[in-house]
């Protein structure tokens, strides 16, 4: 492998530290709206199924953006589509925070997802334009962590900004912040195409990849005709669907279920995505030593991601029935560990798996399934809560869903993806 010059890895980890960060305000914003459930229903007078459905309307709005979104990064790159996603996101975090009905918070919850949508297609992006192809799990991985760092750091802030702010000046709040970060972001961050390069530094990026000129706008239905693109989308369901309902519902859980007070479940809710982040960060390096002993760059990443939803599933299971809650918290955290694996294994699969210019769509049309899969998770967790007034259904549901997603991906991810423009 072409060695890499100090310039080029600098910019490599600039740009990996920028994901990381916006992926970590992101994730924390995601929480917010579980923090505040009990402040914000009994304000606005909405019932756990509406709730519901305000949590799900940023995941659908979150989905049916991915797309036309992962076209337009494979186009014009991540720096102006994240950073506009980043601007829209804060004007409509500011505007949650003067909703005075149930239709206006789920506009401002629309508008929250389209904002948010570009984020990871933009890091697998990145990642595919910036690493070599052999290098990309473990700065997956980190980049990954967001997801786990930001709910570890998320109740602490954001209880003490509602405790001191109330809820209403919260969002305001990190919409200004949001605004400071689109900022950031521009100054910083950098298309891989606007750099000039040298011939050794070329050689770096090129090894594993030509690239090809295509028109980017081609091509989809070629992408949707291959067994391993559904395997891809459907497989994607099992994760994003657990990693939203306990994203949006484990407060509440951890509350009314376990009996905890709101003081403790503030910090309860850091420990469980501590061994997510671990999940996260050990999943990129174990594909990457896996790929080192042998086994094949496709199974290499699939692998983890089959651990990592067989495991949540099984764990899953004494979340629902242990009647210690000690115990429950501790399954959570086994939990949390192998459903991150899994996550960050789909984004270091869909590295591999796909043609480098086409990288950020396949990565839309994944989080595209995921998310509206996982878009169910929170209505029908509400649903459930409001006429059954227990966790256990859902907690199961969500199993059954880690556990067939698994086997899409083992029956339908076998080969790479082929470019058919």
């Amino acid at each position: 492998m072409p060695s890499k010059s100090a310039r080029v890895r600098r910019l490599q980890w600039i740009s990996v530290a920028l994901l990381m960060g916006v992926g970590i305000v992101f994730i924390c914003d995601r929480s917010t709206l579980a923090i505040a459930n009990h402040n914000v229903s009994n304000d606005l007078h909405l019932s756990p199924t509406q709730m519901g459905l305000l949590l799900s309307g940023f995941s659908l709005a979150y989905a049916i953006s991915q797309l036309p979104l992962g076209i337009l990064l494979d186009r014009i790159g991540a720096r102006a589509v994240l950073g506009t996603g980043i601007l829209l996101w804060a004007i409509a975090q500011s505007f949650t925070g003067f909703v005075s009905s149930f239709p206006q918070f789920l506009i401002a919850r629309v508008f929250l997802g389209i904002g948010e949508a570009p984020i990871f297609p933009a890091g697998a992006r990145v990642i595919a334009d910036w690493f070599n192809k052999r290098e990309r799990g473990g700065p997956t991985g980190i980049v990954l962590a967001s997801t786990t760092i930001g709910p570890v750091i998320a109740p602490p802030i954001i209880t003490v900004l509602m405790l001191n702010l109330g809820w209403r000046n919260m969002y305001i709040a990190m919409g200004i912040f949001g605004i400071a970060l689109s900022l950031v972001w521009f100054a910083a961050a950098r298309n891989h195409k606007s750099v000039y390069f040298s011939s050794s530094e070329l050689a770096y990026f090129e090894r594993d990849e030509a690239i090809k000129s295509s028109n980017i706008f081609a091509g989809s239905g070629g992408l949707l005709s291959q067994r391993s693109t559904w395997g891809l989308i459907i497989g994607f369901v099992g994760i994003i669907y657990m990693i939203w309902l306990y994203l949006t519902w484990l407060p509440v859980y951890l509350e009314h279920e376990r009996h905890f007070s709101v003081a403790h479940v503030g910090w309860i809710l850091s420990i469980p995505y501590i061994f997510g982040t671990l999940g996260n960060l050990s999943s990129g390096y174990l594909a990457d030593y896996l790929l080192k002993r042998g086994m094949s760059i496709i199974n290499s990443r699939k692998y983890p991601i089959c651990i990592g939803l067989l495991g949540s599933a099984s764990f899953t299971i004494p979340v629902a029935y242990t009647p210690d809650a000690t115990m429950a918290v501790a399954y959570l955290c086994v939990v949390m560990f192998f459903l991150y694996l899994a996550s960050a294994g789909a984004w270091a699969l869909v590295n591999v798996l796909t043609p480098h210019q086409k990288v950020a769509t396949v990565g839309a049309m994944q989080n595209f399934g995921g998310y509206f899969g996982g878009s169910f998770a929170p209505v029908v967790t509400g649903w459930l809560l409001e006429y059954t007034h227990s966790f256990k259904s859902a907690l199961i549901i969500s199993a059954l869903v880690a556990f067939t997603s698994a086997l899409f991906y083992i029956a339908l991810v076998r080969k790479p993806i082929e470019d058919k423009a």
